[in-house]
């Protein structure tokens, strides 16, 4: 659950609460979320030896 959030955190809108509605912030945590889930671990730099 702690990676999820550092993850999460790694979005600056997301990090800084930069929306103040929370709709919109919810919104840019579901896009964040997304991004997250359909990115390619084997194309992810940081698990390349």
């Amino acid at each position: 659950m702690e990676r999820c959030f550092n993850k999460l955190k790694g979005f600056r809108a997301v990090a800084t609460r930069y929306d103040k509605l929370e709709v919109v912030y919810q919104g840019t945590i579901d896009v964040a979320s997304i991004k997250i889930w359909l990115r390619d671990p084997a194309q992810d730099p940081r698990n390349t030896p």
